[in-house]
């Protein structure tokens, strides 16, 4: 079996730490590095929940997408949600480690991943890296449909697609309308709205959309929204990086077993349709 160290070096030959953003928190947060790696978990969340799941599991590894300690911390007390998480994990022998933006930009990345959920056609990056001379890196995908469906077909395609959230999908544009170019990106994609039309693609499917950015995107441009949750954008990379590791123990004879967390992670539980329109009597004002 590996040590902890020599999968760290695989994972990071994957998604290089270099290539994260100058904000980001990624890299391994425990573990020893002698230790023996058999069985790594992969998840979107360091949560309780996820952590819990790999004690079951007995897991030697737990590797997610979103960092812990993002912001940095000061303590790692059992009597914070998060020092507990840590508390676990190291009392079970288990190590953490973090691929976020590096893994967002990489290739392939996980909104390759995203796009290859839906069955999309990857033309390029929506951001391409200029570090890259092969111009395959990068932030989000310029996607093609294998054939035109309305907006509509195209947002089913999601909800069958992506897991099952409390969200579902929400859709802005003319459900009617035609598809037959698509961008995507795994995660928070309201920042990307200039690169989106630029691209000049039909619909744009992110997650995490917000009003006035939404509305003034859909105001400068026909371009047609699709808003899914944060986590059923980011979860498919989870299968992805599972497969890319397993390659790697299959070249080097480890013998990894590699397993994908189908725990639900995102924070919304239930969703409720609306009952009423400003124009019914009795809504609220």
């Amino acid at each position: 079996m590996p040590r902890l160290s020599e999968v760290i070096a695989a994972l990071d030959a994957l998604w290089p730490p270099s290539r994260a953003e100058q904000w980001d928190a990624v890299g391994t947060v425990c573990g020893d590095p002698d230790a023996e790696v058999a069985r790594v978990l992969f998840a979107v969340d360091p949560v309780q929940e996820v952590v819990d799941e790999a004690v079951e599991l007995g897991a030697d590894l737990l590797v997610t997408h979103h960092p812990l300690y993002l912001r940095g911390t000061t303590t790692v007390s059992a009597g914070t949600f998060k020092g507990r998480a840590v508390h676990t994990l190291i009392k079970n022998d288990i190590a953490l480690h973090v691929a976020h933006t590096n893994a967002d930009t990489a290739d392939p990345g996980v909104s390759d991943a995203l796009a290859g959920a839906l069955d999309l056609r990857i033309t390029g990056p929506l951001v391409p890296d200029p570090t890259d001379p092969q111009g395959r890196r990068g932030l989000g995908r310029i996607c093609e449909l294998d054939h035109p469906e309305t907006l509509r077909e195209f947002a089913a395609r999601a909800a069958a697609r992506l897991p099952r959230t409390a969200q579902g999908i929400r859709v802005a544009g003319d459900p009617d309308m035609t598809v037959r170019t698509a961008a995507v990106s795994g995660g928070s994609g309201d920042s990307l709205f200039a690169q989106v039309r630029a691209a000049g693609v039909d619909v744009f499917l992110t997650a995490d959309l917000r009003h006035h950015p939404a509305s003034e995107a859909r105001e400068q441009s026909p371009l047609a929204l699709v808003d899914a949750a944060h986590w059923a954008t980011e979860w498919p990379w989870c299968e992805q990086a599972a497969a890319q590791l397993d390659a790697v123990s299959e070249r080097h004879g480890w013998g990894l077993r590699t397993h994908v967390s189908r725990t639900v992670t995102d924070p919304w539980t239930a969703h409720a349709p609306s009952a009423t329109s400003p124009t019914t009597p009795g809504a609220p004002n």
